[in-house]
């Protein structure tokens, strides 16, 4: 008796990938740069009109303000979200938290330093003519009296009058309360914290938006600054950005190489070798969060416990961002010299206490920075509000060392914290720096971390 078998049913064609989206950040770069340069010949060649242009500067300020409030609701709302969850595993979260707390305001604190040797800005001598609608902002804030005075502005009228009325302060307080509120929840608040992780990526997504202006922005910022100084302007954005390269450079291989070496044994020179691949990842798009997926996987290869990964980076990307700690009080010093009003030692401190809690989320998305460092300043001196432009035309070019501080800062805390709650294969460790086991790019899924992460960074 025969049998006859059925043919095989004929193969399906696998289905087409899905087209890679392109990167046009480098047109940005590059607008930018055309822009920085043609504003510097303008200013030189022609400072009447250099000036005259300045205008463009300060319309993409007031469009950076614009997104001050909703910035820093939506991160301060979900970073105190993202606390509640790593608290739930305990010692690793805790140790966590105390640590990125104390490293980023080290970081601050070094960025007060340097700048205050270095005194980036003084002698450009420009508040005669950029304080403007600055010197309104802060007659207005002066006209509210004594410290009672000044604590009762803190309260809004309304819940959501304060992501309006344009006041910073207020906008913190209330996300603060909101955070704290969906904290005590519990389950309860998780669909308010999707809806305002929603809300976030739309914010997040106008800022982009803003940023593709840059160019203009930077053009009328540089013409107008170059009009009125001539070269000098040039020299200090130039030694400004020099400055802040060399501080996280020293930052990086100083500070935090000498505390991975003294507690986990580690070399940070090859433990940057080992990342050698997310670093250029990152210098192509200017933000961390880019290189998270690879990050996550290579620390599991390198020997840290999976639970210890999962809660110290995506964690880190909120709450420990060195390198934009210290661009933002560095840059907050070069505005308050270029505008021949520098801070004093009591508004500096007031400024470390306000960037120690509003820059967690900032690492997101380029340009989350500069919304930060606006907001830094119009709550406390808002007469230097308008000095940020002097910064839009080199902030693109910072961006790129605020994020290799910042995600080699993760990398280093979660090789700290692994060693702190003995959740680390140092065998492992050595094994794997010194090339002995390399890590298979053909292992590492970034969709198997894409939940991990859209549950906890900012």
């Amino acid at each position: 008796m025969s049998v006859t078998l059925d043919p095989p049913p004929p193969s399906q064609p696998d289905p087409p990938a899905p087209p890679k989206r392109r990167d046009r950040t480098h047109w940005l770069y590059i607008g930018v740069i055309v822009a920085v340069v043609a504003g510097v010949i303008v200013g030189l060649l022609a400072p009447e009109v250099g000036k005259s242009v300045g205008i463009l500067g300060t319309m993409f300020v007031d469009l950076i303000k614009m997104m001050i409030a909703p910035v820093i609701f939506c991160t301060i709302v979900l970073g105190i979200g993202s606390v509640r969850k790593a608290a739930t595993v305990g010692k690793v979260g805790g140790l966590a938290f105390v640590y990125f707390l104390a490293m980023s305001t080290f970081a601050l604190a070094i960025g007060l330093v340097v700048g205050n040797i270095l005194h980036p800005g003084s002698g450009l001598n420009l508040s005669d003519s950029t304080a403007g609608k600055g010197a309104e902002l802060a007659e207005k804030a002066h006209e509210s009296g004594g410290m009672l005075d000044f604590v009762q502005g803190i309260i809004p009228e309304t819940l959501f009058s304060s992501l309006t009325a344009g006041s910073v302060l207020q906008a913190l307080f209330v996300a603060l309360l909101v955070g704290f509120a969906l904290q005590g929840m519990g389950t309860a608040g998780e669909p308010a914290l999707r809806a305002i992780a929603s809300l976030q990526k739309l914010v997040f997504k106008v800022l982009v938006m803003i940023l593709w202006l840059a160019p203009i922005g930077a053009f009328g910022a540089i013409a107008n600054v170059v009009g009125q100084t001539g070269w000098s302007a040039v020299t200090q954005l130039l030694g400004l950005m020099l400055g802040f390269y060399i501080t996280c450079i020293i930052f990086v291989f100083g500070v935090l190489g000498v505390i991975l070496r003294v507690v986990s044994g580690v070399s940070i020179f090859k433990l940057v070798r080992y990342l050698a691949r997310e670093y250029l990842l990152i210098v192509s798009t200017s933000s961390s969060e880019s290189a998270l997926p690879r990050l996550i996987a290579k620390m599991e290869h390198l020997g840290v416990d999976r639970s210890t990964v999962g809660v110290v980076v995506p964690t880190g990307y909120s709450f420990n961002l060195d390198g934009t700690a210290i661009y933002l009080t560095m840059a907050s010093l070069f505005i308050a010299g270029a505008l021949g009003d520098p801070l004093s030692l009591g508004e500096q401190i007031g400024l470390l206490v306000f960037m120690i809690v509003a820059s967690k989320g900032a690492a997101g998305v380029t340009g989350a920075g500069l919304a930060t460092l606006a907001g830094g300043l119009q709550a406390h001196r808002p007469d230097l509000l308008d000095g940020v432009g002097l910064i839009v035309g080199i902030d693109r070019f910072m961006s790129e060392a605020r994020a290799l501080t910042n995600f080699s800062g993760n990398a280093v805390a979660t090789i700290l914290v692994g060693s702190w709650t003995h959740t680390i294969d140092k065998g492992r460790v050595d094994s794997v720096l010194r090339g002995d086991d390399p890590f298979d790019e053909l292992t590492m899924v970034d969709d198997d971390h894409e939940q991990t992460r859209q549950t906890v960074t900012a």
